[in-house]
């Protein structure tokens, strides 16, 4: 825009300056359409309550996991004392088991027999070997639940052997 009217300027001033006879008088160019926007102010939108889904396990259980939600929470007596926390869980042809299980045995520092891979505290509920332990959430497992390292932490210190896991489609 400045450089519209510097031109138009210029040309004013060259030709009042040239000597040429001027047949007619030179106007200022009309002025841009506006470049403003106009806004209307709407609303703030109110913030809306963040919906946390419930466990969907049975009261009598120590941990729960929903696969299709792929969320887990430690349950005390029914009500939710941790959680919902992300997890991942079995892949295609390594399925996580559905059921109600018992935790068997924990190890803090434990590595896979089968993959050779690290299993950090690791809570062994259900057969072959499936287990809540660290590992990332951005993957599937061979079947066991993928928690992050701080909660894989949490999980193992509150799931003593023979509490109850409930894995729920």
């Amino acid at each position: 825009m400045r450089l519209a009217l510097v031109i138009s300027a210029a040309a004013v001033l060259l030709a009042a300056c040239s000597g040429a006879p001027r047949e007619r008088a030179l106007q200022a160019p009309p002025p841009p359409p506006s470049t403003t926007t106009t806004t209307t102010s709407s609303p703030t939108p109110e913030p809306q309550p963040v919906v946390v889904p419930a466990p969907p396990c049975t009261a009598a259980v120590r941990a729960c996991v929903s696969l299709s939600q792929n969320l887990a929470w430690l349950l005390k007596d029914g009500a939710v004392e941790y959680g919902p926390v992300p997890i991942t869980h079995g892949k295609p042809g390594h399925e996580t088991p559905v059921g109600t299980f018992k935790v068997a045995w924990k190890d803090a520092v434990h590595t896979s027999s089968i993959y050779g891979l690290p299993m950090p505290h690791s809570v062994f509920f259900a057969p072959g070997g499936i287990a809540f332990h660290e590992g990332p959430l951005t993957e599937p497992s061979h079947g066991c639940v993928h928690l992050s390292p701080e909660v894989a932490k949490i999980f193992f210190d509150a799931l003593p052997v023979k509490a109850g896991v409930q894995v729920v489609a």
